[in-house]
């Protein structure tokens, strides 16, 4: 849910170039092949995501990607832990996200992924993964 996508649907030619894993079907894995995909439309956004990273990914040396930050997205949904559900006053504060609505360190994100389970064992948003996120510029 970070941006709308920008192709829609799984054709048929996207399956060698997509992960294939968690109904995560709209992440390529061919950075070209989706370039190529997207050479037309004007207005974009094109984010490289790292899900569950140990330790703070490097942006790709084949692109100008730069870090945003660390998300918690539900894993039923796609929703944002940190900025869709609310809030969690109880273990985290909004002045702790970037401008962009994000954590700024990995031991931050990890801290509030675990106290998110352990706070709330039933409630759906806490159960997240932790994406890093950068963004293509440009």
């Amino acid at each position: 849910m970070d941006c709308p996508r920008l192709l829609k649907g799984v054709r048929e030619e996207y399956w060698p170039h997509i992960v294939q894993e968690d109904f995560q079907l709209h992440f390529f894995l061919d950075f070209d092949f989706l370039m190529a995909q997207v050479a037309n439309i004007e207005e974009k956004n094109i984010l490289c995501v790292f899900r569950n990273p140990t330790r703070q990914p490097q942006a790709p040396s084949f692109a100008n990607f730069h870090f945003l930050g660390y998300d918690l997205v539900e894993r039923e949904t796609s929703v944002s832990a940190l900025t869709n559900c609310g809030g969690f006053p109880d273990v985290f504060d909004n002045s702790e996200l970037s401008d962009v609505g994000l954590m700024p360190t990995l031991d931050r994100a990890v801290q509030v992924q675990e106290t998110l389970r352990t706070t709330y064992p039933g409630d759906p948003h806490a159960n997240c993964d932790v994406w890093a996120i950068f963004r293509l510029a440009g």
